[in-house]
């Protein structure tokens, strides 16, 4: 008998950057949740060799770095890079910023929600 589970369910830590890959268990993407305190930069500028990158804005403002661009970003922004984009990013002088950035193998995606969806015949409590 299968006692494996098909979900995993872990807690945010109050740290400046979370990895979820092996916490996770994660197989078709990498994630993880990123907060620089206020005049804070990552320090570095980076590219991939083939993951593409989506960056959603939590919370605060700064700006990013994007081939040789610099323009401000805040919370409710989104971002999608190519792989060999050049990017870079720093928390404005007055505020920190907290952005999600999520990692995937660019062109890897087959189908999405809408045609890989499938409605069960089953229901939670509460419908």
């Amino acid at each position: 008998m299968n006692t494996e589970k098909n979900y995993k369910v872990v807690s945010l830590k109050d740290a400046g950057r979370c990895e979820f890959h092996d916490e996770l268990n994660l197989t078709g993407c990498e994630m993880s949740i990123n907060s620089l305190p206020s005049g804070i930069s990552v320090p570095f500028v980076h590219s991939h060799k083939q993951n593409e990158e989506l960056y959603i804005v939590l919370e605060g403002a700064g700006k990013a770095y994007i081939d040789g661009d610099e323009f401000e970003i805040k919370k409710g922004d989104i971002l999608r890079l190519n792989p060999a984009a050049k990017r870079c990013f720093s928390a404005s002088k007055d505020k920190g910023i907290k952005f999600i950035c999520i990692q995937t193998k660019a062109n890897s995606l087959e189908q999405f929600s809408m045609n890989d969806g499938v409605i069960n015949d089953e229901k939670p409590s509460w419908l």
